[in-house]
Order: structure tokens, then C-alpha cells, then sequence
């Protein structure tokens, strides 16, 4: 039987979960939950965003539910048209197989390999006929899908929308009904998706599956979905030294944010150290354990360990102070480092501050900079260095 900090700890970090009394309920009962969670392979390489859900199904696993990692290998052949204003271009089926690979290697950072069971909807989709698809379709109107909001809206500006998008959803909903899932776990863009699966499995004479909805991770902005295309993303198969130099370089703010979701910290663990920030402690101790936490889950304790050796080296060797007091400035789309070294006082113009950095006496936590058309996002805070002897803590917000 569950107990209430099993509940909580599933419930941590959740947007919506629809419907919690059915959660409770369940779990109190000592069922033995079908989590589901799908995954279109859209690329090869996860990102920590992709990791939100996947850790949300490691905490069910370690409470004994048997977790299936679905590898949407149909549904990537149609495309998901969730948040786009475009048709996506569907991938081939070659592209969905190679990365499909990828993401059996790369879960098992994560999910025990002896306790998850992966799937694939082309399983039961591959053997529909022509037939069985129009009845599926039979099941819901153009209205419906229209009230969902990227396809309203690229209805409403006369944007089209090929017939197959509306394919998509039913498709991801009927998922549930063949593997008679009992949660499905999905970010908050896929509510609607979501929703399909409960009215299918209602269709279907199935109980409908509780909704879990989990927040995307924003990227080391601090303000956009993480993402690979953005350039804010931190990768899971990335050096550790570069893993572990990212997350220090995430903002105190948004750091928490990245524990709530990203660690397996207990929620008294989590507590303890917001308490040691409240009464006066450093936020980069503990940026340093969860950073350590992180890096130790994608490669192991010894290379963590090692990356926070290096880190500590980079800022000795260079003299940075311990005792630097952070200056905020304003920019909701980030800063040019030229720009943002004259904001901060470090240098006396722009055309200055590219002198230097060409010289390579820049430098961003320690680390040398020669890029003078380098974009510092939002949402970041570190250390600038010019020269031997000017520092600044820089925090960017929006």
C-alpha cells in the first residue's frame, strides 16, 4: 500500500494530474500500475528536457509499477503537429529506426534495463487495415480536433492542415487502449493527446488512465523550452566536464526548478537544502551536489568528482574571487558578450571589449572565450574575467 510520501513524491514536480483521487486510490488499493509514456525518435541524442518524464517513470518503477517505454516508431512516420504552425515534415522509416537505437542505449542511464519494458506502436498500428483506421477516425469530429489550440489557431489564420495531423492524436490515444495503460505520463503540450487516450479507453470499455502532466524544462535561458536547436540544452551523453560546467552555470533561480524535476533527492533532502539557502548558506553548494548528482547518473561518481576538481582548478588558476556579489541586468533576449562586458563595467566600449576578447584575455567562468559574436542568453549567471584582474558576476534576466 502506498503511503502519503510515495504520493508526494509522484506528485512532485507534476503540472496537472487528472485525476489525483484516482491516483490515490489505486495506489492505496496495492495495484500494480501500466505506466506509459511515448516517445517519438525525432532525433538520435536526448537532452535533459527529454529526461523529466523518464525520471517521473524511474520513481514509479523504484515503487514497483511496471514502467513501458514506447517508442512511437507509427506515430514518427506521421508526425507530431503539437505546437507547430506548419505540417511536420514526417521522417522516414529508416531515420525513426537508427534513432529508435539511440534511445534504447540511452534510457538505461535512467530506467532499470531488468524492470522496463519497451514497445513500439507500430506493433498493433502496423497490422490496422484500412478499415480499422476510418472507424477510428469514425470515433471523434472535426470539431474536436479543431478545439485543439495549435490546430484552431492554424485554422483560424487560414494555415493548412493536412488530413494526417488529425491522424496523430488518435493514433498516441489509442496507444493506450492496446496496452491498456493505466497512467500515461506527457508534457503539458500533450494534454489534448493526452485526454484522447482517456476517451478512447472510455470508447473501448477500458478504465480510463490517469494523466500525469509534467512541465518542459526550460533551457539554460531560463525562458525557452530546452531544445538543441536553441543552443541551451545540456545533453546526456555530453563530457562530464562540460554536463557539470553547464549546470553551475545555471542561474539560483532556475536551479531549483532543475532539482524539483531532474533529481531523485528525496522531497526532505530537497527541503533541507532550500532551508540552507534561507538561512544564509551559498546556492552554488548546492549547485555543486546537484551537479555532482547529475553527472554521476550519465557517467559515474569518479568523473563527477573529477569534474568538480577541474571546475574548482579553472577558477584558482585564474584568481577568481570567492566573494563576488552578483550584478542583474536586463535583457529579455540576452546579450552580445561585447555589450554585456561594457553593461558590467568591465570594459570601457564595446570595440574595447572585442579588442580583448581577440587577445584572449576574456574569459566565462574561466574558461577562455575568441568567439566576438558569442550570444549570452537570458537566465544565465556567471563570471567574467578581462584581463588578470576584472570580474564580475553577471546574472541576465528578463
Amino acid at each position: 500500500m502506498a503511503s502519503a510520501d510515495d504520493v508526494a513524491l509522484l506528485s512532485r514536480g507534476c503540472d496537472e494530474i487528472i485525476q489525483l483521487e484516482d491516483l490515490q486510490a489505486r495506489l492505496q488499493q496495492g495495484k500494480i500500475l501500466r505506466v506509459k509514456a511515448g516517445f517519438d525518435p525525432t532525433a538520435p541524442d536526448l537532452h535533459l528536457g527529454h529526461t523529466v518524464l523518464i525520471n517521473k517513470m524511474r520513481q514509479f518503477q523504484d515503487l514497483g509499477h511496471e514502467v513501458i517505454f514506447l517508442i512511437g516508431d507509427f506515430t514518427g512516420m506521421i508526425g507530431d503537429p503539437t505546437g507547430k504552425n506548419v505540417t511536420r515534415q514526417p521522417l522516414t522509416r529508416d531515420e525513426i529506426i537508427e534513432n529508435a537505437k539511440t534511445y534504447e542505449q540511452q534510457i538505461y542511464k535512467i530506467l532499470d534495463p531488468e524492470k522496463t519494458v519497451i514497445m513500439f506502436n507500430s506493433q498493433w498500428m502496423a497490422e490496422k487495415s484500412a478499415v480499422d483506421m476510418i472507424q477510428l477516425a469514425a470515433t471523434h469530429t472535426v470539431a474536436r480536433m479543431l478545439e485543439r489550440d495549435d490546430f484552431n489557431k492554424r485554422y483560424a489564420s487560414n494555415q493548412p492542415i493536412a488530413i494526417h495531423e488529425f491522424l496523430y492524436p488518435l493514433v498516441q490515444g489509442y496507444d493506450s487502449v492496446a496496452m491498456k495503460a493505466d497512467v500515461e505520463l506527457g508534457g503539458t503540450d500533450q494534454k489534448f493527446n493526452l485526454l484522447m487516450g482517456r476517451e478512447l479507453q472510455r470508447h473501448y470499455e477500458q478504465k480510463p488512465q490517469i494523466i500525469m502532466t509534467m512541465p518542459l524544462l526550460e533551457g539554460l535561458d531560463g525562458v525557452r523550452k530546452m531544445s538543441k536547436s536553441l543552443n541551451n540544452y545540456i545533453g546526456i551523453d555530453e563530457p562530464a566536464n562540460e554536463m557539470f560546467g553547464k549546470l553551475m552555470s545555471v542561474s539560483d533561480d532556475l536551479m531549483w526548478r532543475y532539482i524539483e524535476l531532474l533529481s531523485f533527492r528525496s522531497n526532505q533532502a530537497i527541503k533541507a537544502w532550500k532551508d540552507q539557502v534561507a538561512t544564509g548558506g551559498n546556492p552554488r553548494d548546492v549547485k555543486v551536489e546537484f551537479a555532482k548528482e547529475i553527472v554521476t547518473r550519465f557517467h559515474d561518481k569518479a568523473a563527477a568528482d573529477k569534474a568538480h576538481e577541474d571546475f574548482i582548478a579553472r577558477f584558482k588558476q585564474h584568481e577568481i574571487p570567492e566573494d563576488l556579489t552578483t550584478q542583474t541586468l536586463s535583457a529579455s533576449d540576452g546579450l552580445p558578450i561585447a555589450n554585456l562586458l561594457k553593461e558590467a563595467g568591465l570594459t570601457s566600449s564595446t570595440s574595447e571589449a572585442m579588442r580583448m576578447i581577440k587577445q584572449g584575455a576574456v574569459r566565462i567562468d574561466g574558461e577562455k572565450i575568441g568567439d566576438t559574436h558569442l550570444h549570452i542568453n537570458s537566465g544565465t549567471e556567471q563570471i567574467y574575467q578581462v584581463g588578470k584582474r576584472k570580474f564580475a558576476k553577471v546574472a541576465l534576466s528578463d
